[in-house]
């Protein structure tokens, strides 16, 4: 295990910083936190990363690690217990949809919430002014920010954050949001009595966003007990203080006379949203990355950040933003973990998943996929 410290580059107002802070905190990772000027976007974190982004992790022997979970992935081998990842199989597969779910799904939710009602800008301005240049006047930070508040602004028609969506957006989430207070009311942990996968990755949206912007934080988050609960505790409890305050067994072990690979049954309805929505976008995404590939030889060279438009059900309605392919990448990584599987394993999660309608998450015909800094690029066809 590494003695020196890892030095993680965020914000706290940043959607994956969340997840990947809430992950280094469990696992009893030493790290320094530095938060991320203007000088380190555009200088060491674009110059040994590729993109300007947060968070990013330099590790004590000089590497810069980007992607949460690649640097999860990576960190893994360094710090192997507690295991984020279930070792049976439903169980493994459920986590991954999770994680890539609260990745990819819950960005338009995120961005409408924080740039749609102006009572969090101030946050915004205050925090985000602060780490850009931390030694400048104020009226510089504030032209920082409004440089950094375009661009990202910039970005929300991209994700479907449109007015004629609006109320769409906010039904959806307070309908999920009930959905996750009667679970985490049930069970401290998205898939029971310690953090997975799954929970690192849906805490990014709930804790840089939802939880923290004034808005979401007092209208959707405060009045639910068990979630606003669940996200603190990501937040800080490290899994000795977990297993402490819940009695867990050890990580990833049944619960005395429990089967071994079962679920709560409050996720249920969770898990089958996830696969009445979130498949209809993927399908919906690969559909425009075929007819890219179908214009010319796309081999080696990244994909374009986004394509064509993507429609699918939120809900009772129909929610349309523009394809992004890295989502692909995020299910090719489910797809790896389920074709690892023995045979039998295999057959019990397919079964399984035909019966929350997800089995087509199995069968999508994804061209292999390798992620470039933002973007990913086609190694191979399906």
């Amino acid at each position: 295990m590494d003695d020196k410290p890892y030095t993680l580059y965020a914000w706290h107002l940043s959607f994956f910083a969340g997840k990947l802070r809430a992950y280094l905190t469990y696992k009893k990772v030493p790290f320094e936190e530095s938060p991320v000027s203007w000088a380190k976007l555009v200088g060491p974190i674009h110059r040994n990363t590729g993109a300007r982004v947060m968070p990013v992790l330099r590790t004590p022997d000089g590497r810069w690690l980007q992607d949460t979970r690649c640097i999860i992935d990576a960190l893994e081998r360094s710090f192997p217990a507690p295991s984020i990842f279930p070792a049976t199989p439903r169980r493994r597969i459920a986590a991954g949809l999770i994680e890539a779910w609260g990745d990819e799904w819950w960005i338009p939710i995120a961005m409408h919430t924080r740039w749609t009602y102006t009572e969090n800008y101030a946050l915004f301005e205050r925090e985000a002014g602060d780490a850009l240049a931390p030694w400048a006047p104020r009226f510089l930070k504030d032209h920082l920010v409004s440089r950094v508040a375009r661009m990202l602004r910039g970005y929300v028609p991209r994700v479907g954050i449109v007015p004629s969506q609006y109320a769409m957006m906010e039904e959806w989430s307070l309908a999920m949001l009930d959905l996750l207070e009667r679970h985490f009311a049930a069970t401290p942990y998205l898939l029971g009595d310690h953090p997975t996968i799954a929970d690192f990755g849906l805490q990014g949206t709930m804790y840089g966003h939802l939880g923290r912007d004034p808005w979401p934080k007092r209208e959707w988050i405060d009045p639910r007990p068990a979630l606003r609960g669940w996200i603190d505790r990501m937040a800080t409890l490290d899994h000795d203080a977990v297993r402490a305050r819940y009695g867990g067994p050890t990580p990833d072990a049944p619960a005395p006379g429990a089967p071994v690979d079962t679920l709560p049954a409050t996720l249920e309805p969770v898990l089958r949203i996830i696969c009445r929505e979130f498949l209809p976008m993927n399908q919906a995404i690969l559909g425009e990355v075929q007819r890219y590939l179908a214009k010319g030889p796309a081999a080696g060279r990244p994909l374009p950040r986004t394509l064509g438009p993507a429609e699918f059900p939120m809900g009772a309605h129909r929610f349309s933003r523009l394809a992004i392919p890295f989502t692909l990448w995020k299910l090719q990584g489910v797809q790896d973990d389920f074709r690892a599987l023995p045979a039998a394993d295999q057959a019990t999660v397919r079964e399984w998943l035909r019966g929350l309608g997800g089995e087509g998450f199995l069968d999508l015909a994804i061209p292999r996929l390798e992620r470039a800094a933002l973007s990913v690029r086609v190694l191979e066809a399906a």
